[in-house]
């Protein structure tokens, strides 16, 4: 009987990515990840190496994910504030996304000697050519350019992420779950009218 190396391997990055999510790379062991999957560790070493390894296929793949979702519309970004909703509405579906980019941030604190960044060359292309997208969209006069079109970049990317980066302040500010579906809806909208704000001309 064939072994199904495809679904052993997605298997173990479904696992991987839970657990990555829950314990960090530094909290979560290979053994746990391999049982959560049900699968033989010796395998997990031979698809994916060693942890770091596979801590950084799991989240290019879960990055990949997000990019293939929420990309730069083609028509591009004057309903910069649909952009940012449905960035939002990803990060909501997708909670363990954040959690991942935070425990790698944690390890990356200082920058220097040391730091790790999952496929950074990549990554930071990906980026740039978003930021090239805000600032053509700005000399275009579709957005404000009276901010630097990579910090724009950011702030329009922290606007959709930051509710669920920090769940402990949404509850402190506003005394309401994030699970009711009125509140969820009450802060996309707020999200979609800060970037618009934000981002379009004045």
């Amino acid at each position: 009987m064939a072994w199904d190396i495809e679904g052993t391997q997605r298997r173990l990055k479904e696992a991987a990515t839970l657990e990555f999510a829950e314990h960090g790379p530094d909290g979560t062991t290979m053994a746990r990840i391999a049982e959560r999957a049900g699968i033989n560790k010796e395998r997990l070493y031979k698809y994916f190496g060693d942890k770091q390894n596979l801590f950084d296929t799991v989240l290019k793949d879960e990055l990949e994910k997000l990019a293939a979702d929420v990309a730069v519309p083609e028509a591009g970004l004057a309903d910069i504030g649909e952009f940012a909703g449905r960035s939002f509405d990803y990060h909501a579906d997708h909670p363990h996304l954040l959690r991942l980019l935070q425990w790698e941030g944690l390890a990356y604190a200082g920058g220097g000697a040391g730091r790790s960044i999952a496929e950074e060359a990549g990554r930071t292309a990906h980026y740039r050519d978003k930021v090239a997208a805000f600032a053509a969209a700005q000399r275009a006069g579709v957005l404000d350019d009276s901010l630097d079109p990579a910090h724009l970049t950011f702030s329009i990317i922290a606007l959709a992420a930051w509710w669920f980066s920090v769940p402990q302040l949404a509850w402190m500010l506003t005394g309401t779950d994030a699970a009711d579906p009125d509140e969820r809806a009450r802060r996309r909208a707020g999200v979609v009218r800060a970037a618009e704000r934000l981002a379009l001309p004045r």
